[in-house]
């Protein structure tokens, strides 16, 4: 089976042909560079309307040929394709319809059937495909975009919606967002500083060059759960440079700590969900510093980590048509008539028709994940746990030590807070953070992630509220950080949650921050619950009850926030 894909998404006019018979690509790209600045969209869509019919004919002359050669060994003709695949978003409007134009005209020509792929999953399973992972993480980094995907299928087909609160129906397998940019993309939070730098497009890899010669500056590390931000790094960089820091020493700060907080995510989906499969995609993984980092950090833990050659991970038709050929094979092909662009096209709305069968992500049993943090070794005795945070070797020194030492004070301050407002809690026994050391009574038998009932949902909804009154935020309330406490039938209690690991948590008394913690909450709930709508239910019922409305009005607003709402 032949497949041409045809990518136009933003900056690069790129046809392909997938050969599913030999795995093997035909790639004919053109990309848009402008000669000031950052990508102009008008200027992009120009350059897509001259470049996609000239890459498409090189890729069709392709086939063609091919197909010539097999006729002549085999005395048949055939179709020089067998379907086309074209980027149906997200993207900038003009040029994907240019786009899709082109793929329309030669599936109507050739009747072939047409396929609208995603983008952003493209990205994820061109990674999957050449690794042979089974079940990855896979964090995207590219120009507009940052994010950490998970496969999940449910046992409920039922779903919410991302940007809003409404239940949509759901085949039960997609790719589920586990952590995203809350503003910018990472190549875009690149370029900004590029930018204001003097440097020319495209700014990263120009940024790179100069980080070698560089020292470390403090700049924002924004990491909440597994979503992150980089507007204050981007204004922070903007002001040093303005202050007169040296150019030098911005990029290797900006590199060293937004890295670090890619890095730091995509661990914590692994501990999440118990995977041990990492995938890298996009533009910006083709950075070697960020490369370096998500290698180190997967070969601590044992995981593996699978980077694609450089001409798959940024934009490309290789992976449209791969992934093409995924849909056409499980039938998932759209009519032309119905087949219109979508600029804000999330991933996570996208049936995963052709991983019928497949398990999720999160596949390894949650006894076997009792020690696998993400950022601490914990060592569990009868009674008590003695919980280490372990120097991150991907980390800057200096940026590790300061993260260790502030998140251990924070940890051992706010578990002994929430005690003391009545939230079940560790007791604290002992803290260093000199050596990022703290000792806690032991508290409940398993994670939450174990036993995902909305009744359960409920008391932590009640056990937030009561935090956020009184100003505590705990900045990372997924279901690892919950404790079940089973009923004793001796004194008679019922089954019960504690919470922990307070090390991401903040004193703030800002609606925003409050919300985040339940949008934080209810993003691992997506990525791994059978029931999901069930529990999320649950969990705002009882915060609704007990707290401030005003944080759930603000939680939908945050999720109308992520890329592509």
């Amino acid at each position: 089976m032949r497949v041409l894909g045809i990518e136009g998404t933003a900056w690069a006019a790129s046809a392909a042909l997938y050969d599913t018979e030999d795995d093997s690509f035909f790639v004919e790209t053109d990309a848009y560079v402008p000669e000031s600045g950052g990508i102009d969209p008008r200027e992009s869509a120009d350059h897509m309307a001259d470049a996609i019919p000239e890459v498409v004919a090189v890729v069709l002359d392709e086939a063609r040929d091919r197909v010539a050669t097999d006729a002549a060994e085999a005395g048949s003709a055939e179709p020089p394709i067998d379907a086309v695949a074209f980027s149906r978003g997200p993207g900038l409007g003009p040029c994907l319809r240019i786009a899709g134009t082109a793929a329309r005209a030669v599936a109507h020509t050739l009747d072939v059937p047409l396929v609208g792929v995603n983008h952003m999953v493209a990205h994820l399973e061109i990674g999957r495909h050449r690794s042979g992972f089974d079940a990855p993480v896979c964090l995207n980094a590219s120009g507009a975009n940052a994010h950490v995907l998970g496969f999940h299928r449910s046992r409920s087909n039922t779903a919410r919606s991302a940007s809003s609160n409404e239940r949509i129906e759901s085949d039960g397998g997609r790719y589920r967002v586990l952590g995203e940019t809350m503003d910018t993309g990472v190549g875009n939070a690149l370029d900004k500083v590029a930018r204001h730098a003097g440097l020319s497009h495209p700014g990263g890899p120009k940024l790179e060059e100069l980080a070698a010669d560089g020292d470390l500056i403090d700049l924002p590390y924004v990491v909440k759960g597994m979503d992150f931000s980089f507007a204050g790094i981007v204004t922070a960089a903007q002001d040093a440079l303005d202050d007169g820091a040296a150019i030098e020493d911005v990029a290797c700060s900006l590199q060293e700590t937004i890295f670090a907080m890619l890095t730091e995510v995509a661990e914590r989906a692994l501990s999440l969900t118990g995977s041990d499969e990492l995938v890298l995609g996009g533009g910006v993984a083709n950075n070697a510093r960020l490369r370096e980092m998500l290698q180190g950090m997967c070969e601590e833990r044992g995981a593996a980590c699978f980077m694609p050659e450089s001409r798959f991970l940024g934009d490309n038709a290789a992976m449209i048509a791969l992934t093409g050929s995924k849909m056409l094979a499980a039938g998932d092909t759209l009519p032309i008539e119905d087949s219109g662009v979508r600029p804000d096209y999330r991933p996570d709305q996208v049936p995963v028709t052709w991983r019928d069968g497949d398990s999720s992500t999160a596949v390894v049993p949650a006894e076997e994940r009792e020690r696998r943090g993400a950022e601490a070794v914990v060592e569990v005795g009868e009674d008590r746990v003695v919980k280490r945070r372990v120097p991150k070797g991907y980390r800057h020194p200096d940026l590790d030590d300061r993260l260790r030492r502030e998140r251990t004070r924070s940890e051992a301050k706010l578990t002994a807070r929430a005690r003391r407002l009545g939230v079940p809690a560790p007791v604290v026994l002992d803290v260093d953070p000199v050596e990022a050391t703290i000792e806690l009574t032991r508290v409940g038998d398993r994670d939450l992630q174990a036993d995902l009932d909305p009744a359960l949902l409920e008391q932590v909804g009640t056990h937030l509220a009561t935090l956020h009154a009184d100003g505590v935020v705990h900045g990372d309330p997924t279901t690892r950080n919950v404790r079940i406490v089973d009923a004793d039938v001796e004194s008679a209690s019922d089954t019960s949650v504690a919470l922990i690991d307070f090390g991401l948590g903040y004193d703030s008394d800002h609606v925003e921050d409050k919300a985040m913690d339940l949008h934080v909450l209810e993003q691992a709930l997506d990525g791994t619950a059978d029931d999901a709508v069930a529990c999320r239910d649950a969990l705002e019922t009882a915060y609704a009850d007990a707290g401030d409305p005003a944080v759930l009005d603000r939680l939908r607003e945050i999720e109308g926030r992520g890329r592509y709402q």
